[in-house]
């Protein structure tokens, strides 16, 4: 999600500041909020029709983000999974693969529409993955990054056999999908297959939201 060769539209990207893991995720510091709409303001200002966020955890802020901001406004990839929901055959279910399994609770699960019952599988908080995410790295271990996504959905799918099909809560998924399906032999959802479905609406519109050529 972070990288713009990911979409095949023109995207900008600004960061809100003092923004990382620990505060957004783990300490849920509500006070970022502010930052996070001055951010977007400067994306609108600069003349993007829509604003979508990297963070899944975001979800929470849905509503006050399209409160405070003039366009249409994406924070999560959890959106998207009512409606897998409701695409799969009765007895199964969707499930979700997380960054940080402790920190997907139910109230963030209810902002994002689902039912605390949705079965969630998290990444080893001890491995490469998550530390990388947490912490930053120079570099990355992408073979291991995706053995960890895929050892996560594994599991939450030998815990959940009702499980149709999986949504990728972290923005930082989308590169390992792959793997998730070879994993699982089920269809995965992620952060950039929602943000390409978002913008094609928006696009489509007429772009009635600003002036601007980028998104």
């Amino acid at each position: 999600m972070g990288c713009a060769e990911t979409f095949d539209f023109p995207v900008r990207y600004a960061t809100p500041q003092g923004a990382v893991p620990d505060l957004i995720v783990h300490c849920r510091d509500e006070s970022m909020l502010p930052a996070f709409v001055a951010a977007a303001l400067e994306l609108v200002d600069a003349g993007a029709i829509g604003i979508a966020t990297t963070c899944g955890f975001l979800a929470r802020w849905q509503d006050a983000l399209t409160a405070a901001l003039p366009v249409p406004v994406l924070t999560s990839s959890l959106l998207q999974a009512g409606l897998v929901a409701r695409t799969l055959p009765r007895g199964r279910r969707v499930g979700v693969v997380t960054y940080s399994a402790a920190d997907l609770t139910p109230a963030v699960l209810a902002a994002a529409g689902l039912p605390a019952t949705t079965p969630v599988g998290g990444v080893d908080p001890g491995g490469v993955f998550a530390r990388t995410i947490r912490h930053g790295a120079a570099t990355l271990d992408r073979e291991t990054m995706a053995a960890d996504v895929a050892s996560a959905a594994r599991a939450l799918v030998e815990a959940h056999p009702d499980l149709g099909a999986l949504v990728l809560e972290c923005a930082n998924m989308p590169p390992w999908r792959g793997a998730v399906e070879a994993a699982t032999g089920l269809p995965v959802y992620d952060a950039a297959q929602l943000v390409t479905w978002f913008h094609g609406g928006l696009a489509a519109s007429g772009r009635p939201y600003a002036h601007g050529d980028l998104w």
